[in-house]
């Protein structure tokens, strides 16, 4: 796509304002998009020499066949971390029919969850029959990995409310709907006993309660017969991931001890993932931005905010900020793209999540940006995974 001088572009935007004629009317008259439109500072991927980036699907296999059940599978970030680790993901449980639908679509073996059954943990009963009738069986030969919902105890998702205020939610444990499904994993961990468990939450698990709650559910899983690693927090950027995301990480096994793995030396940048291009994906679909936004855009500098949207233009040399889901009722909300004035697509949020471009993602374009932002980044699984492999397989 060709690229707009910028003074050109100040005169189309003016125009658009002073008309009320739409931005992309205008730019469609003149053979150009929303991607022909350049920043104030003229900055262009080609000018920076970034770190060479090794997709999820250049990594090696250690083909180990070891067979996994993913709990509150999303939209499968940890089922493609183990996948490429080696790992067999034979069951996926899901309670989102959307979410379903798009492990569906990317091939899941057994998705336990709507519309065909009941995928809510929850009723870990009817879970444990699921299960049972699949074939699983208790001292299962493998792992369960998981992260259970985490909005009670994410920070990030509360910082839009006073403490005080009614919608405040990060109670924690006693939240009536996601404050006890890390409970009800450890119920099903207890009665599977496999020989490894991954559970994986936001970095606000370990502060909600100074740790006391999490500290009884690493009780019970030692009690369990369980060698349980200290609750950790990582961040995804020191794994390989172009995207500062704190996340707590918590491994038990019954074969031994799990040796988390160490941090890489450098870290990726944003820039390194979004300089390629992006062939004929729907989900990368370009929102129509009002010329007034552009014009708020077009100035930013690299890591400077919006005010106003509340996004922040992406610093390319650095990795990006957290790609955050949004409510059960909207979409995540997207960074801006660093060389382009506009908000990223869902494509080009789930590269800097590190989803391969052939993934799929179902439903409404609000909703796949829903996926993107709630996924464990499936790098950061692979190197779990590959830690778990090394530390009691190899």
């Amino acid at each position: 796509m060709k690229k707009i001088q910028y003074t050109q572009q100040v005169d189309i935007i003016n125009q658009s304002i002073k008309s009320d004629i739409p931005l992309e009317v205008l730019l469609k008259e003149k053979g150009l998009s929303y991607d022909s439109l350049v920043y104030s500072d003229n900055a262009n991927a080609e000018d920076y020499n970034f770190s060479s980036f090794t997709s999820i699907e250049e990594r090696q296999k250690k083909h180990n066949g070891i067979p996994c059940i993913s709990f509150f599978s999303g939209a499968g970030g940890l089922d493609l971390g183990f996948k490429y680790a080696g790992f067999n993901n034979i069951i996926d449980v899901e309670i989102n029919e959307l979410f379903c639908n798009t492990l569906r679509a990317n091939g899941a073996k057994k998705v336990i969850g709507p519309p065909f059954s009941e995928g809510n943990i929850q009723n870990y009963d009817s879970i444990i029959a699921q299960l049972e009738d699949s074939g699983v069986e208790r001292g299962f030969p493998g792992v369960f990995h998981g992260g259970p919902p985490c909005q009670s105890f994410s920070i990030a998702a509360n910082q839009r409310f006073s403490k005080n205020g009614d919608n405040f939610k990060r109670t924690g444990f006693e939240h009536e709907k996601y404050g006890n499904l890390l409970f009800c994993y450890i119920k099903l961990i207890s009665h599977f006993l496999p020989e490894v468990f991954l559970i994986e939450n936001v970095d606000g698990l370990l502060t909600i309660d100074g740790g006391k709650q999490v500290n009884k559910a690493c009780e019970l899983l030692e009690m369990a017969g369980y060698n349980v690693t200290s609750p950790t927090i990582v961040n995804a950027a020191d794994y390989g991931v172009p995207q500062k995301r704190m996340r707590t990480i918590i491994v038990g096994s019954r074969l031994g001890s799990v040796v988390l793995p160490t941090h890489q030396k450098r870290q990726m940048p944003a820039g390194s993932v979004l300089k390629g291009p992006i062939v004929d994906d729907e989900s990368h679909l370009v929102r129509n931005h009002k010329a007034e936004s552009i014009k708020r855009y077009m100035v930013l500098k690299f890591g400077q905010r919006d005010k106003l949207g509340r996004v922040d233009r992406i610093d390319p040399t650095l990795p990006s900020k957290t790609i955050i889901a949004g409510g059960a009722s909207g979409g995540g909300r997207s960074h801006l793209h660093p060389f382009i004035p506009r908000t990223m697509t869902v494509r080009e949020c789930a590269r800097i999540q590190t989803f391969p471009d052939s993934y799929i993602f179902t439903g409404s374009m609000a909703r796949r940006f829903t996926q993107v932002g709630n996924a464990v980044p499936p790098i950061l699984g692979y190197e779990m995974a590959c830690a778990i492999y090394n530390s009691v397989y190899a």
